[in-house]
């Protein structure tokens, strides 16, 4: 994905998901999943993460909002060819969701850009076809 269209300001975007069995308790409309996202500063400026924000939609079409500062307590700063990876996690009452979003970006050159992040599906293993 790219923050931006010019080769100053691109961002790779890597995201793995996985249900996390052992935190979730299908009997009481629990369901834990874990996210794993990759970012990677492909442009020539370093850039700053600055917040993130997500929606979470679950299976009834329940939708929590989620923002703040940074990611996991941290505002990465990438400089060009650097990687940042985090993970982190969510609960659903339903065994199958959604997230989307964006993360507020800051360039050392002062440029602002949001990057999008594309919609990821979060399924209990067998759930979906």
């Amino acid at each position: 994905m790219l923050g931006n269209n010019s080769q100053l300001y691109q961002i790779h975007t890597r995201v793995t998901t996985e249900y996390v069995k052992e935190q979730s308790k299908p009997e009481s409309e629990r369901y834990v999943f874990a996210y794993h996202i990759t970012l990677e500063n492909t442009g020539t400026v370093a850039v700053r993460l600055i917040s993130r924000h997500w929606l979470i939609t679950d299976g009834n079409q329940q939708v929590h909002e989620v923002s703040g500062k940074g990611v996991v307590g941290q505002q990465p700063h990438l400089a060009p060819g650097q990687k940042y990876a985090y993970s982190s996690g969510c609960m659903l009452e339903t065994p199958v969701g959604s997230m989307r979003g964006s993360y507020q970006m800051q360039a050392d050159d002062g440029h602002a850009f949001d990057l999008s992040m594309s919609i990821f599906t979060l399924s209990v293993p067998g759930i979906l076809h």
